[in-house]
């Protein structure tokens, strides 16, 4: 996702984009240790991208996460 979008995105938003977002990584590790191989290394580096775009937004906003 954008920076773009994501600032456009109020505070609760946020918060449940970025649960999402955990969620999606842990499944993603789940699979990686399920079966010693990742099945897109590009997707979790998205995933963790992301994340950190989010909890940075909401820090510049003052936001407890």
């Amino acid at each position: 996702m954008k920076i773009k979008d994501l600032r456009s995105l109020p505070n609760e938003s946020l918060m449940v984009k970025l649960s999402e977002l955990r969620l999606d990584a842990a499944i993603e590790r789940r699979k990686i240790a399920a079966t010693g191989v990742a099945s897109k290394k590009v997707k979790i580096r998205e995933i963790r991208r992301t994340m950190a775009q989010v909890l940075t937004l909401l820090s510049e906003r003052g936001v407890k996460v």
